[in-house]
């Protein structure tokens, strides 16, 4: 073997690939999964058309939720990273806020009542998608309680500062020892079993979406990891 077929033989381990690549690939390789379980599903229906057997439909039930399960899977990942699509309104920075509150309550059952409020916003107005606003901070949340959480309770203020919505998020941590120069512009760097690293880069996607900005910086004083999300008044994204 020449030396040169020798060399572009050897695998690079440095090799990049871009994020616009990486979000094309998933789509087409959910694309391709999805229409196999299309497929699969179908078939599980004829099967349960001409199952006697309670104990086999019971089966093919079960069987059903499980690929329907993995469809969804595919969805979510697909939808976090594709650019968010807004479908702007005036609504009220209070009533959000309320409306999010609500959200938390029901999404984090056990841990809600560990979260102080303060909110101080008057009749300001924003100009956003709500549904689309809320899972970006609802994933805050979930951060907040699925990463390394210290004890004590998660401050969240909400407050009106030069005609913007300041909304913040301290969280108890001990032994943080991650920067967030970065925060939520690196997808896939930390992964679990159901969860790909694309949560805090979909916040931000959606935060930026709104001309929001999205910050954190660890206080080791306190010991607490302060999160802020900053976004114009109606007025000012207008």
């Amino acid at each position: 073997m020449s030396p040169s077929a020798e060399t572009n033989s050897t695998p690079n381990p440095d090799i990049q690939v871009s994020m616009p690549d990486v979000v094309k690939f998933v789509r087409q390789l959910g694309h391709d999964l999805r229409n196999n379980l299309n497929a699969a599903e179908l078939q599980s229906a004829y099967l349960a058309e001409i199952a006697v057997a309670p104990e086999m439909r019971e089966e093919i039930k079960r069987l059903r939720a499980m690929v329907s399960e993995v469809g969804a899977s595919l969805q979510r990942v697909t939808s976090s990273l594709g650019a968010p699509r807004l479908t702007l309104m005036s609504y009220g920075a209070a009533d959000f806020v309320e409306d999010l509150r609500q959200k938390v309550a029901t999404d984090f059952s056990n841990e809600s009542a560990k979260i102080e409020w303060s909110v101080q916003l008057g009749d300001a107005t924003l100009e956003v998608d709500p549904q689309s606003l809320q899972s970006g901070l609802i994933e805050l949340f979930a951060n907040a309680f699925r990463h390394g959480r210290g004890e004590g309770v998660i401050s969240v203020e909400a407050r009106m500062e030069k005609e913007r919505f300041v909304f913040t998020i301290r969280e108890p941590k001990r032994n943080f020892e991650r920067s967030t120069e970065n925060w939520g512009r690196e997808p896939l760097r930390t992964m679990a079993q159901g969860h790909y690293g694309l949560g805090l880069h979909r916040s931000r996607a959606i935060i930026e979406a709104h001309q929001g900005q999205l910050s954190a910086r660890y206080d080791k004083a306190a010991l607490s990891l302060i999160t802020t999300v900053v976004l114009p008044s109606a007025d000012l994204a207008k």
